[in-house]
């Protein structure tokens, strides 16, 4: 595949904008078609015959694991000294005692979620409206309380409240009645459950089309041998059954909070003092996320300026070398709903808490991926874009402690709005024997990043009682390469045996997620997409994200020199200055009417169509680039149509000139900092205007000599207008 085709990208585009246009309307939520395209796609009899499964085990499992308990004289369930509870769930095959456990020792927050708000630094408005998002946790959330509206509904028969699941559940969607308890997804419903069944009812509700589910809890260290630390289990092979069988479906859990306990004296690396090898159960398996807690500061751009992991959150590895945790949520101590009454708060921290942060924050990314694209994105295509754009901390690569780092909510946001433009989100299925190859051109502006992520089938390799079992259980092991004049870049890797050592590069064979970066990339790169040995199944779906790439020549700039032409009975003909690989849409009206017609067209001109004599007409232009990104529209402006008498007419414009024909103006520094300062030919103080790739006006004022104060505005791509006595002039900068 070559994305520098690039009139088969306009064709595409076309396209996708005039069905759009057709449509009349815009997807938002999880309507009835989204959800039957989501239930379409999943392997429907299979997940229904696990879950028949899953429910005749969970019978006779409940049965005898009563029946055992009261013979042992093991606990049914209890609160814990640190308020905490455990509820006996499970046995194990070695008859060990299964105890689920809260995780809210400490709460924390996913930072940089509320940029996607209505007045946050992306200003898209996406709060999570028409999402819902699965709650499973010790008890139900108390669904009357205040910050919940109707929001929250229970899912099973349960009719416990629990205070953590409260907690959580405000974590996730509290609508702030009180500001400070606001949840991450704060329009969002909620479906709460107890933990009981929780596979049963996770597995028919992904059949159902549920997109995410949080789950606060994890096995209880201090009541298991040291073999079940980093091991892959029945649990962890049941969670990855249920993920396979409903690729849109993400499974979200906390890492735990065991890091000083040293419940696990024979850990694969160190001493338990060290805080390595503490996770368990549904925590490793491959295709859930898995959260961690950190302690980080963010300024007030949303940049990450400090980051260490918290001191209670459980490391990784898993046994057979794996990542794990995934990745770190950020914040402090989390304000949120308590449930002795409807107007009850409480304050905590903890993995608990880090998770529903992570969980609303990606809810958030796929309300706002389904509004552009009009679908989902796959599970392995969401876990991937939040692992791909995370903020690396410490050494370079990812780590067993945080992952790939904290989560940046705006930077994978930013992907998805720059999709087909300087990144590439895309979803392909690999057959037997087959490579899959594109070829990219990196910007130079920031680095060359490639990843690849997957839902792996389950792995049969159970671990039975085998202290550090090394076994891999990654079932189909695909690669990614980057290559470029005989150079071959290698993905980031860790080493279960060398813990605290810092990421290499090379042939990873043990995580169902990899990523390359290439530092300094210029020029044209091949990424290479291959597997080894067959393929269960014969083929693997796989999901790949790349960034620091420029897909398109097309430059956000508004269209100039729009002029009238010749003209027939009925008819004229509209002219304006091309833009490189564009996409232009054409609006035009009579003029004291609200209803626009609009076509799109990849040329420089348009036929305007049934005109009426005599009639005022209004027009307007705006470039696109992509589904996603689109010029501001340029000025309304107004002609009468006189038939053939209709006099040839240039509009004089307020409007963007292409950069590379603009040469009387530059910035410097660029990419800027702190401040910009415009050089060239330009009247005293003329006025500027700063835009988005969106076409959005986001600063206006008046030149000065001392430049333009930048430091507020986000990383990325931006257009500056200027406008004096001889007119407008435009340039391009990158706020770094």
């Amino acid at each position: 595949m070559d994305y520098n085709k690039l009139d088969q990208k306009k064709i595409c585009v076309l396209s996708s904008l005039l069905s759009v246009l057709l449509s009349c309307s815009l997807s938002f939520g999880q309507t009835q078609d989204q959800l039957n395209k989501i239930v379409g796609q999943s392997q429907s009899s299979k997940l229904s015959s696990f879950t028949k499964t899953l429910k005749g085990n969970f019978e006779k499992q409940q049965e005898a694991m009563y029946n055992l308990a009261q013979v042992k004289g093991w606990k049914i369930s209890e609160t814990l000294s640190n308020g905490g509870y455990a509820e006996l769930q499970d046995i194990g095959t070695d008859g060990t005692p299964i105890y689920y456990t809260t995780y809210s020792d400490y709460v924390n927050n996913v930072s940089r979620a509320n940029t996607l708000y209505q007045s946050g630094l992306l200003n898209l408005g996406i709060d999570g409206s028409g999402m819902k998002v699965g709650v499973w946790d010790g008890g139900v959330a108390l669904r009357t309380h205040q910050e919940f509206d109707s929001r929250v509904s229970i899912g099973d028969q349960t009719n416990t409240t629990n205070l953590h699941a409260t907690m959580v559940t405000g974590t996730l969607i509290a609508s702030g009645v009180k500001e400070k308890a606001k949840g991450v997804a704060y329009q969002a419903e909620a479906i709460s459950h107890d933990w009981t069944r929780d596979r049963i009812e996770v597995a028919e509700a992904a059949a159902n089309g549920l997109l995410l589910s949080n789950h606060s809890y994890g096995i209880q260290t201090n009541r298991v041998p040291d073999w079940y630390f980093g091991s892959y289990i029945q649990v962890s092979q049941d969670w990855d059954q249920i993920m396979y069988y409903a690729p849109f479906y993400l499974m979200v859990t906390a890492a735990g909070n065991s890091q000083r306990l040293g419940d696990n004296d024979a850990p694969i690396y160190g001493k338990n003092i060290d805080g390595f090898d503490l996770m368990l159960g549904f925590a490793l398996s491959k295709n859930g996320m898995t959260v961690a807690a950190a302690d980080t500061k963010i300024d007030a751009k949303g940049r990450l300026t400090q980051a260490t992991v918290a001191s209670y959150s459980s490391f990784g590895p898993v046994d057979d070398g794996r990542i794990k945790p995934d990745i770190a949520g950020a914040g402090a101590s989390i304000f949120s709903t308590g449930s002795k009454n409807n107007l009850d708060y409480t304050t905590s921290i903890g993995t608990s808490m880090a998770t529903p942060g992570i969980t609303g924050s990606m809810l958030l990314l796929q309300q706002y991926y389904e509004q552009l694209n009009a679908n989902y994105m796959r599970a392995a295509t969401l876990k991937g874009l939040v692992l791909h754009s995370a903020d690396d901390v410490n050494e370079p690569g990812p780590d067993y402690k945080m992952g790939w780092g904290v989560m940046n909510t705006m930077a994978a946001a930013n992907m998805i709005t720059n999709k087909e433009y300087t990144s590439l989100i895309i979803e392909e299925e690999l057959h037997n024997g087959q490579t899959y190859e594109i070829k990219v051109n990196a910007s130079g502006n920031t680095p060359l990043m490639a990843s690849i992520s997957w839902t792996d089938p389950a792995s049969i390799n159970i671990n039975q009682g085998v202290l550090n079992d090394i076994t891999p259980t990654l079932v189909n092991d695909l690669d990614i390469r980057i290559s470029k004049n005989g150079t071959t870049f290698y993905p980031w890797k860790l080493s279960a045996k060398n813990a605290s050592n810092p990421a290499t590069r090379g042939d990873n064979v043990v995580d169902p997620f990899e990523k390359i970066e290439i530092e300094g990339a210029s020029g044209e790169y091949t990424i290479r997409i291959s597997h080894k040995g067959n393929l269960r199944n014969d083929s693997q779906h796989f999901s790949l994200l790349i960034s620091g790439i420029t897909v398109t020549e097309c430059a956000l700039l508004t269209p100039t020199a729009i002029a009238l032409g010749e003209s027939t009975t009925n008819t004229i003909r509209l002219n304006w200055e091309p833009i490189k690989d564009a996409i232009f849409e054409v609006q035009y009206a009579e003029a004291k009417s609200e209803i626009w017609i609009t076509e799109f067209t990849s040329n420089n001109y348009l036929v305007l169509q049934d005109l009426r004599n005599e009639v005022n007409y209004k027009l307007r232009i705006r470039t696109t680039c992509t589904e996603n990104l689109s010029s501001a529209f340029s000025t309304e402006n107004e002609f009468t149509f006189l038939g053939t008498d209709t006099e040839p007419q240039n509009f004089l414009e307020y409007t963007a000139l292409s950069y590379e024909e603009n040469i009387s103006i530059s910035i410097f520094p660029n990419p800027a900092t702190e401040y910009i300062v415009v050089e060239g030919n330009t009247s005293a103080s003329p006025a500027y205007s700063i835009l988005n790739t969106s076409g959005a006006v986001l600063k206006q004022g008046v030149v000065v000599d001392s430049g333009i104060y930048v430091n507020n505005l986000s990383s990325g791509l931006y257009i500056l207008l200027i406008e004096d006595t001889e007119g407008p002039k435009s340039t391009k900068f990158y706020k770094s």
